[in-house]
């Protein structure tokens, strides 16, 4: 299941970083403030269930 995981937080992290360029170009700082906050906690959460449970995730 860690796969899902992987997915979800990945579609949040990517989607979160076009939000991020988007309030740059709109020059509105409290969305740029969230999106880029969303972005790190969960690009950081794809990067460490890539690390610990691998890609394909090992079935154990």
């Amino acid at each position: 299941m860690s796969w899902m995981l992987l997915v979800i937080f990945g579609l949040i992290a990517i989607l979160a970083a076009i939000g991020t360029v988007q309030t740059l170009k709109n020059k509105e700082v409290l969305g740029f403030l969230f999106n880029f906050g969303t972005f790190v906690i969960f690009g950081a959460f794809t990067v460490a269930t890539l690390i610990t449970q691998g890609y394909p995730p090992s079935l154990h």
